[in-house]
């Protein structure tokens, strides 16, 4: 006796389903992710060169923070919200520019580097267990990702853990960037702190992209880009 099965088709591309994971069209996508890094970092970095220039060190840091929180308030005057990414920089901001403020101990200034990293890990690791991963919540803000209405656990649970992946991350750089700070002249902690950022920054991404590939093959999830 034969069994005869029904075979389904396989669903066209361009159909859309409640499974889909959405990501904008990719020139909105850059569009998107470039607007939350300029208002984080860039517009910070340019309020630094000019307040360094104009009043060194410490007046370069404390311009960054200003920025960076009156960017926030611009943010949330117009949209009614402010990004996780613009809250994490000028947190930051603001504790290297009181670091740096505080004395003109060189040891101070330099201790800011460790003591930034070891803040965020902390900000990443006081959300990981939480229903509002941290990554999750960048995710959705810096690259407008769009979470299916009925999202399987994995993917909740791929992101709590990215979100421990990037706290140890921070935990790990601010660990190293003290061991060199006691060990090493300050012009060659300068520059190794660039190396390990440059470093940290670099692996967390890509290990974080490789793993979200491997969540959405084990959910059976797929991305769909939006019409552009």
């Amino acid at each position: 006796m034969r069994l005869r099965t029904r075979v389904r088709p396989d669903r066209p591309a361009d159909v859309p389903v409640a499974g889909d994971v959405e990501l904008p069209a990719p020139a909105r996508l850059a569009l998107t992710a470039g607007w939350n890094l300029a208002e984080s970092l860039g517009l910070p970095l340019l309020a630094y060169a000019v307040g360094s220039r104009l009043g060194g060190q410490g007046a370069g840091m404390a311009a960054a923070a200003v920025m960076v929180w009156l960017t926030a308030t611009v943010r949330k005057v117009l949209t009614g919200r402010v990004p996780g990414l613009l809250v994490i920089s000028g947190l930051v901001l603001t504790l290297q520019a009181v670091l740096v403020l505080a004395t003109g101990s060189v040891l101070l200034f330099l201790l800011q580097f460790p003591v930034a990293n070891l803040a965020l890990c902390i900000v990443f690791a006081r959300t990981a267990p939480t229903g509002r991963p941290l990554v999750a919540q960048l995710a959705t803000e810096v690259v407008a990702l769009r979470q299916p209405s009925a999202a399987p656990p994995g993917l909740a649970r791929f992101f709590r853990t990215v979100t421990w992946l990037w706290a140890g991350i921070f935990a790990v750089s601010a660990v190293g960037l003290a061991v060199l700070l006691a060990a090493v002249p300050a012009p060659v902690f300068l520059l190794l702190t660039t190396v390990v950022t440059v470093a940290g920054v670099a692996g967390g991404t890509l290990l974080t992209v490789l793993w979200f590939i491997r969540m959405l093959r084990r959910c059976g999830l797929r991305v769909r880009f939006g019409q552009a």
